[in-house]
């Protein structure tokens, strides 16, 4: 199997209770990102990598989005959204499988209202977790061929 490199990691976050948490490294197994909320919640959507593309679209639209107000996992350089279901990355010492596009929900209109219509198609993508291992930011990110 040949590997591509598609970008980096940007920033790494998961979901607590009490909020967002902005870390240099996420552990992640058959069930998700291990310290989040939503963890072995639903496994084909345990980890939502957005492209900083996504953040840069809202930003040319007059709309100030912060990292991680998409909700994020995985903040990268490279953009996904072209990639098809059964897609694989490699990153660290973990594979994801690219497993749906991200649905939109209505979170995103606390940051700004126009902010779900602009970004229908651009917020993220769910993946979930083919080999677990830990990965950390500034990670390389490689297509899997």
């Amino acid at each position: 199997m040949s590997l591509f490199q598609a970008g980096k990691i940007l920033e790494l976050y998961y979901s607590t209770n009490d909020g967002r948490v902005n870390t240099t490294e996420l552990a992640l197994d058959d069930k998700g990102v291990i310290e989040d909320k939503y963890y072995n919640k639903d496994i084909q959507r345990s980890v939502l990598i957005t492209s900083k593309a996504s953040y840069d679209m809202a930003n040319s639209h007059g709309i100030d989005a912060p990292y991680s107000a998409l909700g994020e996992n995985i903040l990268i350089d490279y953009n996904p959204y072209h990639l098809k279901p059964g897609a694989r990355l490699a990153i660290g010492d973990l594979e994801l499988e690219i497993s749906q596009n991200c649905t939109l929900c209505k979170s995103l209109a606390k940051v700004d209202a126009r902010l779900p219509k602009l970004l229908q198609n651009d917020r993220g993508v769910f993946a979930k977790v083919i080999s677990s291992g830990t990965i950390r930011k500034g990670d390389n990110i490689y297509l899997l061929k």
